[in-house]
């Protein structure tokens, strides 16, 4: 039964109180993981809390963090929400003028950064920033913000003694509600400018409650955590559910080294996104090792469980990949407004192409132009300080997702596309474009796709070739070329991708194939504001940054 009660913060100091001497987190230290228990954590919680009384952060007051994954995160959100105040995560990959606009947007009084390279970007763009706002870091750091110090954050609340330590945790658990607000996250979002998602205690601890028991964690997991915190994904999915549930996790030291963190840990649970697994899947396939028995399980560390995919559609040659070599892959749905939640798949009930059922206590519906609605505790308080947009994304006490989708006689929920992605051609043909992308991809020579065509007469795409699949083909071919930019134009080159292109597109119909196509000699990332922090694609600014490549393919 799920506590309807509950809020992030009894959930965690329960589990404290509880279980204090057992191992909860394995962090890397001089290159080895160690371990810290339930106490050591609570006493690091209690001891950051003080420090934001200290500092003067007020209940309700916000509290931006900018930092990449690292065990002070996870301390300090627990820390902010035991102050009562509300933790505003900023993504670490974002600019300086991106975290400045969120810091004034959010009102924020404290800033807490991870070291010196957080402190640069804001240190350029110092004027842009309140003139009250603290600024403190995990690391020494002696780069100034304009003529702001940043203080080393674990020296505020080194010497808080244990009555003061008690005090503000009796005082957290008293004063928190089920509905005080608990975080702000502006949405990366694939278009338009940031949003402030409000979530609640009973938002998030409803949610992690309502996925643990349909998901059916338990106690005796290792989960590997290696998406940013900073996302409501690995926010509920991770860090919520380990300690609503108790089981142990594992901080990867860096999204480069997941591989070789999962041989340390030996993990049994790990969410990721469909580019992670997609990207697992092609190096066997490169190496010639797909086929060999037990290699999957292994890549993972060899305890592996179930693997979970989420923020994006999950292809069907990804998901039947780890599902024919006996590693299920799970994939669920949901967005930040919903914090994040909706749908899970499970090992007992999962369908190809689906993204689960409804989680306990969540209604799903289509609406009738197609769109999916979800109804529920899990659902925002609203955007903050903007009210227009709260009213637009919700109707009748549904909130209006976005996407697309169908749902089958036993509540399965497909993916059909995304509202405002859906290209209209000059012909007046809807097309959703990321099956076609996702189609593109199944290929071991197509690394990223974009499709366009709005108001077009046909579709075309970008398309960034997979360097090391592309050099083997070339050398299997006996093809001879000076650089890999005189690889993109060689003619044989240009018949191999049209004849994959069509190959891949074969099953659609005549209106969705791709007619024309550019070979890009780099891929999209998230530093050049392309991808989203889960990897979307992020259509408007790829668009723009391509204008002329796109121009070109239009030109008769």
């Amino acid at each position: 039964m799920i506590d309807k009660n509950a809020t992030i913060l009894g959930l965690f100091c329960r589990r404290v109180a509880q279980d204090g001497g057992r191992n909860a987190i394995h962090i890397k230290r001089d290159g080895q993981y160690a371990a810290l228990t339930w106490d050591e954590v609570g006493a690091d919680v209690r001891r950051a809390a003080v420090a934001l009384r200290r500092v003067g952060a007020a209940p309700g007051d916000r509290v931006v963090q900018v930092s990449e994954n690292r065990y002070e995160w996870i301390v300090t959100d627990l820390a902010v929400q035991m102050a009562g105040a509300v933790h505003t995560p900023v993504h670490a990959p974002l600019t300086g003028p991106q975290i400045a606009w969120q810091i004034r947007h959010s009102e924020a009084k404290v800033v807490l950064l991870s070291g010196a390279e957080q402190a640069e970007k804001l240190a350029a763009v110092a004027e842009q920033i309140p003139p009250d706002v603290q600024f403190f870091a995990f690391d020494p750091c002696e780069v100034k913000i304009g003529s702001r110090p940043v203080g080393l954050w674990s020296d505020v609340g080194a010497d808080a003694a244990d009555d003061e330590c008690r005090d503000v945790e009796e005082q957290g658990l008293n004063a928190v509600t089920p509905d005080s607000l608990a975080t702000i996250l502006y949405t990366s979002g694939t278009t338009g400018e940031p949003k402030g998602v409000m979530l609640s205690q009973r938002n998030l601890a409803s949610n992690t409650l309502a996925t643990l028991e349909a998901f059916g964690e338990r106690s005796d997991d290792l989960r590997l955590n290696f998406l940013p915190l900073s996302h409501i994904f690995a926010r509920t999915c991770d860090m919520n559910s380990w300690l609503s549930c108790g089981s142990q996790l594992a901080l990867a030291e860096s999204r480069e080294t997941v591989i070789a963190d999962c041989a340390a840990v030996k993990p049994t649970l790990i969410n990721g996104v469909p580019y992670f697994y997609d990207k697992v899947r092609r190096h066997l396939c490169d190496n010639g090792l797909a086929d060999q028995e037990g290699v999957l399980q292994a890549v993972f560390g060899g305890n592996i469980r179930l693997c979970c995919s989420g923020g994006a559609a999950l292809p069907d040659h990804v998901y039947d990949f780890y599902w024919e070599r006996g590693v299920p892959l799970l994939q669920g749905y949901g967005l930040s407004e919903s914090s994040p939640v909706i749908t899970v798949s499970t090992e007992e009930h999962h369908r190809r192409g689906a993204v689960g059922q409804a989680i306990p206590g969540v209604e799903v519906r289509i609406a009738d132009d197609g769109e999916i609605l979800t109804r529920g505790p899990h659902v925002m308080l609203g955007y903050w300080k903007n009210p227009q947009a709260t009213e637009e994304v919700t109707r009748d006490g549904w909130l209006v997702t976005g996407d697309l989708g169908r749902l089958d006689e036993d509540g399965f929920l497909y993916i059909t596309g995304r509202k405002k992605e859906i290209i209209v051609t000059a012909g007046g043909k809807n097309v959703a474009p990321a099956p076609l992308e996702s189609l593109l991809c199944e290929d071991p020579l197509i690394l990223q796709a974009l499709v366009v065509g709005d108001g077009r007469n046909y579709l075309a795409a970008l398309v960034v070739p997979n360097p090391e699949t592309l050099r083997e083909e070339l050398a299997s071919r006996g093809i001879a070329v000076s650089s890999p930019q005189d690889a993109l134009a060689h003619p044989d080159v240009r018949a191999l991708f049209e004849e994959r292109i069509a190959a891949r597109l074969a099953c659609v119909s005549h209106y969705e194939q791709v007619r024309k196509f550019t070979l890009l000699s780099r891929g999209f990332t998230i530093e050049s504001g392309e991808l989203t922090p889960k990897l979307s694609l992020r259509r408007k600014e790829i668009e723009e940054h391509f204008a002329k490549e796109i121009a070109a393919m239009y030109e008769q």
